[in-house]
């Protein structure tokens, strides 16, 4: 289910990137950026390399500029799957981060979060994150949601959905090809109380959106693009 693409472009992990801060949010050290007294927050739900990813953390700091509380939980416990280390291939690595115990540790967060008076939540999921996502958005934990490349996510998931939802996909990705991003598409159209887009890149691979080569100006273009898609979706269903 999870073939190298899922892994492709390992982002090197650095624990102090970003403008934001490191705190404890329900039970999860978090990257933490934007104002607290923001009425609108959005969980950024990372792939399999974890919140440390600069280029995640970046993004973060971008929707946190548009006048979003943005936290990045550590879903996986100070425990990123390591490309290099062969004796736990991401399917061994998997066993021992589900998405659904994420889920179970996302509700916690949400509350600590609303609990400083955020009126609206989003989340935005990247591969393994977008699982995450879709089970909280089929909830009223959260009232939009945008998932990128999704991993592991099915129709049945999207049939399931109550929350708004955009989803940003790539032409080349084996976890989520366009084909079936077409079908979820088809049956987000049907439900008439879920505002919902689909959206696919031309010319670009799962993960794009945040394990893209900063030197690779047509990478940075397609990945700035989905960026500014997810703020648009956020600003117009939390705001």
């Amino acid at each position: 289910m999870a073939g190298p693409q899922c892994c492709s472009n390992p982002p090197t992990l650095n624990p102090s990137a970003g403008g934001g801060h490191v705190e404890q949010l329900g039970g999860l050290s978090s990257y933490v950026s934007g104002s607290p007294d923001s009425k609108h927050a959005i969980l950024l739900i990372s792939d399999v390399f974890g919140y440390e990813s600069p280029n995640l953390r970046k993004l973060a700091d971008k929707v946190a500029a548009a006048g979003f509380y943005v936290v990045v939980p550590d879903f996986l416990h100070g425990d990123p799957y390591k490309p290099e280390n062969a004796d736990r291939p991401v399917q061994v690595w998997l066993k021992d981060h589900g998405p659904d115990k994420a889920v179970e540790e996302a509700k916690p967060v949400i509350e600590a979060v609303k609990s400083k008076g955020v009126s609206a939540v989003g989340a935005a999921g990247f591969c393994w994150g977008a699982k995450v996502v879709v089970e909280l958005a089929k909830s009223e934990h959260i009232q939009a949601a945008v998932l990128l490349h999704p991993s592991f996510v099915t129709l049945d998931d999207i049939k399931g959905v109550k929350a708004h939802i955009a989803v940003l996909g790539a032409e080349h990705d084996h976890l989520s090809p366009p084909a079936l991003l077409k079908q979820f598409e088809e049956v987000l159209t049907a439900k008439s109380e879920v505002d919902s887009y689909v959206k696919i890149f031309p010319k670009v691979s799962h993960g794009w959106t945040v394990r893209y080569n900063v030197e690779d100006e047509f990478a940075v273009k397609s990945a700035e693009e989905s960026h500014q898609n997810l703020l648009e979706w956020f600003a117009k269903h939390l705001k």
